[in-house]
């Protein structure tokens, strides 16, 4: 696959077609990239390894470019498996290139892979010159693991920005960069909002041509676009103007019930109306549009005097995404001992910021027209909040 970056930094990563799960647990319907690259120079750099499932493409890339000649160094910005399951490959095969990483993960690379190769630890602020190419490396702990370096190219103005701005998806998907960059930030980066605004700041005064993530594509034109959507996004902010309705049903009344008030908030023209069943959609995509938009209703049936799992899963996933600032309401169904807001409320009264709209609204197995009198009151309430 040719990728143009630059002439002398070339592109080396791999598309893996077959993956369905990324971190067994993402859905990939595009797969996923493995970004990789080479700065050409006196002494030539990897800048990233590749996953384990992609050994063979990648060590022929790098020699597609190379030929006979060994490269100098193997930048190692991030430890994760899918971006050092290659490295062992690697030092077999050039076992005098330096492998280049920062204390931390110097510190835990013996847990990824065991090789002979020289390391060459570096640390915040450090510069390693290639040549004519200077790499300064900066630390970004948390952004998303404790290890994670950045590496900034200052004769071409690059970024090797690790996980950050990254996206799911191959290089040759054509799809809105937003929609599969935001998924991947709120459910793999979005807890650190605070670790990310802390290197946005680092960058702020670097003169920055072009960003080269681990996943996703190269990012060369509007950068602004891009730091902008990660600085709302890591101050928890919202990014677009109105309301997720997530619903767990178990037999449909509950999903009758939403869909009714659905249709109220549509009515009153709510800028968007954004709508899950829980139980049948992508738990990321629910992350995903919970942290999106300001308001989220949820409703959801009870279930062993508790909360039906699927609702409780994703208010899980949610409590450990850090969500916060965001206004809420709840509507709950229970034939004989409704317990779901009960469990919803004890989730979100540990967020952050949590502001509830309305009382609870309690349906008693099917939609009463005293439900729809109560759906059709909290929805003017959400869409004047």
């Amino acid at each position: 696959m040719d990728i143009k970056i630059t002439d002398s930094i070339k592109y080396i990563g791999t598309n893996d077609y077959d993956l369905d799960l990324f971190e067994s647990q993402y859905i990939v319907p595009n797969g996923m990239a493995y970004n990789s690259f080479l700065i050409l120079d006196e002494q030539s750099a990897v800048m990233a390894a590749a996953d384990k499932r992609m050994i063979e493409q990648w060590l022929q890339n790098i020699e597609k470019e190379l030929g006979d000649t060994a490269p100098a160094y193997l930048v190692l910005q991030h430890l994760e498996p899918d971006h050092t399951g290659s490295v062992a490959a690697f030092c077999e095969k050039y076992p005098g290139a330096k492998l280049v990483m920062g204390d931390r993960a110097a510190a835990m690379f013996g847990q990824f892979a065991t090789v002979d190769n020289e390391i060459v630890v570096v640390k915040n602020g450090e510069e390693l010159s290639l040549g004519s190419h200077t790499l300064q490396f900066t630390a970004a702990p948390m952004v998303h693991w404790p290890e994670v370096m950045m590496c900034y190219e200052k004769s071409e103005k690059v970024l090797f920005s690790a996980d950050a701005f990254g996206k799911f998806g191959t290089l040759d998907t054509d799809e809105d960069w937003a929609c599969e960059a935001r998924r991947y930030y709120f459910n793999i980066v979005g807890k650190y909002g605070m670790q990310v605004q802390a290197l946005l700041k680092k960058l702020a005064d670097t003169p920055i041509d072009m960003i080269c993530p681990l996943h996703g594509p190269i990012l060369s034109e509007n950068l602004g676009y891009y730091l902008d959507l990660y600085n709302t996004w890591s101050q928890y902010k919202p990014e677009s103007e109105g309301t997720f309705v997530a619903v767990a049903s178990i037999h449909g009344h509950t999903l009758e019930a939403a869909e009714y008030f659905a249709e109220q908030l549509k009515a009153l023209g709510e800028p968007k109306v954004a709508f899950s069943e829980v139980p049948r959609e992508d738990s990321a995509e629910c992350v995903e549009d919970a942290f999106r938009y300001p308001k989220t209703v949820f409703f959801a049936c009870s279930y062993d005097a508790g909360l039906f799992p699927p609702m409780e899963e994703l208010l899980m996933h949610l409590r450990d995404k850090t969500y916060r600032n965001r206004k809420v309401a709840l509507v709950q169904n229970g034939s004989w001992a409704p317990s779901a807001a009960k469990v919803m409320q004890e989730y979100l009264d540990k967020m952050q910021g949590i502001e509830y709209i309305g009382d609870v609204i309690t349906i008693k197995t099917s939609l009463s027209e005293e439900n729809k009198a109560q759906l059709k009151e909290l929805a003017a309430l959400v869409h004047g909040a």
